[in-house]
């Protein structure tokens, strides 16, 4: 079976407009999907089903032999835009702490800026580190964004809620950290 050649990175970049439509459903769905929960629940699928197409373009980019530079790029990029999307709502909501989310969106912004600023060079692909820290923002925002407080009640979801979300900071610092580590090594290398 061959897909066409462009499938991954059409997928990346549906990702962009899907991040607006899912951060617009989000606040008009309310602090915990009051008043409306219908679109409470839309936007949480809509997150979930759009953070899942990242593990789908980059399954088929290497499956098929077609991994290029605009993929490896505009990929994290793409979930940048939808998991700060999350961030930012759930932020405005009032259910993520702002210091949470300023430091989480210091730290992606802050590599994805490199990573514009270096691609003339060389395209900075992500790393494990960085894969880890995405599954798990995208975990850990799908939990924040489903209205599951009516299932086990608001102090139990708003525990593991910010739970969730300690774990996605320090894997996000870490993996920012670590993002800096291999750049400076292969600067040096580079000069060697």
């Amino acid at each position: 079976m061959t897909i066409p050649r462009q499938l991954p990175n059409a997928i990346t970049v549906a990702r962009i407009p899907l991040a607006v439509i899912f951060f617009v459903l989000l606040l008009f769905g309310g602090t915990y999907g009051l008043p409306e929960p219908g679109l409470r629940w839309a936007a949480a699928i809509i997150f979930i089903v759009g953070i899942s197409t990242d593990w789908v373009d980059g399954y088929l980019a290497r499956k098929y032999d077609i991994v290029s530079d605009f993929g490896k790029l505009w990929d994290p990029i793409a979930d940048k835009m939808l998991t700060g999307a999350g961030f930012i709502g759930l932020a405005i909501l009032g259910e993520v702490s702002w210091w949470i989310v300023a430091i989480i969106l210091i730290r992606e912004w802050g590599i994805t800026i490199h990573r514009l600023m270096v691609a003339s060079e060389h395209v900075v692909a992500a790393a494990w580190m960085g894969k880890i820290k995405t599954a798990f923002q995208g975990v850990a925002l799908g939990w924040a964004l489903l209205p599951l407080h009516v299932l086990i009640g608001l102090d139990a979801w708003t525990l593991i809620t910010f739970i969730l979300m300690v774990i996605v900071l320090v894997l996000t610092v870490a993996s920012g950290i670590d993002y800096i580590v291999a750049q400076a090594r292969g600067s040096r290398q580079k000069q060697a």
